[in-house]
């Protein structure tokens, strides 16, 4: 599926990769793999940006930014608001939107606030007594730093006796952490994009990983996970939970792209979260997904550039 060209191929476009996250090196994997599309399309002038503290100096004459951050400082509105200041246009959502998405609490409950399914959970600030927050849950749990993605200081914890260590682990990532109840089901994912006024989702992918639930190996390794496109459920369930992925991607003020991550349990979805930069590397789930309606690899690199344009 060929999509329409919206930027001139003269312009300076840096792709934004690598990083201060935890999440710096699939973020250099999806910046190069981001690059050589740039090139493939035609944007001659594109070059590659490894953001430091100085990213600043290194902007200098650039119009546009393909932003391939993961994690902190990319991913929850620090590189939108430092590119807002210095009036350069760039890829996906805005600086309120990744904020919110980035933090998993205040995504939640936004998404609760929308009738939207999620998970019992707690969240417990460095200090807290953990023990007895987590008294209104059953066990087992999930502990996941808020503000990390790609399941980074996430753990499973069967016991009580496992909760001290779990957190933390968690707590070297982030000084809040969420406690979710663990519900045995399928890993979900559904891609959010958007093409001018139209809001679409991709068919739904699910994972069949030979870990215990889908964590970092399973993510990055390959072998490790197999990718099931589209997910073998029913057209009704289908459509209600690409329905609900856009409804969250909108709740959120999400603009242009996101990837929305479910859990099905006996043919219940709940909402994870929200991702608003989505992966770009060989093993990622939205190149993937949208490969399978059409849209290439280059294709999808010049839909998401085409963001750039969007009013923030």
């Amino acid at each position: 599926m060929e999509q329409n060209n919206k930027i001139d191929k003269s312009a300076k476009i840096a792709v934004l990769c690598g990083g201060m996250s935890k999440e710096r090196d699939v973020s250099l994997r999806s910046g190069k793999n981001v690059l050589n599309a740039l090139f493939e399309l035609g944007y001659k002038n594109s070059i590659l940006i490894d953001v430091d503290r100085n990213v600043s100096e290194k902007l200098k004459d650039v119009q546009i930014c393909y932003n391939a951050l993961h994690g902190r400082y990319g991913e929850d509105g620090c590189i939108q608001g430092l590119l807002e200041i210095l009036g350069i246009k760039y890829t996906g959502c805005n600086v309120k939107s990744s904020a919110i998405c980035m933090d998993k609490e205040t995504a939640k409950n936004i998404l609760k606030n929308e009738g939207l399914p999620v998970i019992k959970s707690v969240c417990v600030h460095k200090g807290d007594d953990f023990y007895k927050a987590v008294l209104p849950l059953k066990f087992p749990l999930m502990v996941k730093p808020v503000k990390e993605g790609s399941s980074i200081g996430m753990s499973k914890v069967n016991t009580e006796n496992e909760l001290e260590n779990a957190m933390t682990a968690a707590y070297k990532s982030d000084n809040k952490v969420l406690i979710e109840e663990f519900i045995n089901g399928k890993s979900l994912t559904v891609g959010v994009l958007e093409d001018e006024d139209k809001t679409f989702a991709t068919p739904i992918l699910g994972f069949e990983t030979k870990t215990e639930w889908y964590n970092y190996e399973a993510k990055y390794t390959k072998g490790v996970t197999k990718f099931i496109l589209p997910f073998n459920i029913d057209l009704k369930l289908t459509e209600k939970i690409q329905k609900m992925a856009i409804k969250a991607h909108k709740a959120c003020e999400c603009s242009g792209v996101s990837r929305v991550d479910f859990l099905l349990a006996d043919n219940k979805p709940y909402i994870l979260e929200i991702n608003t930069s989505p992966g770009m590397t060989d093993l990622s789930d939205l190149p993937a997904q949208a490969n399978y309606m059409g849209i290439d690899y280059k294709n999808l690199v010049q839909l998401i550039l085409n963001t750039a344009l969007f009013e923030k």
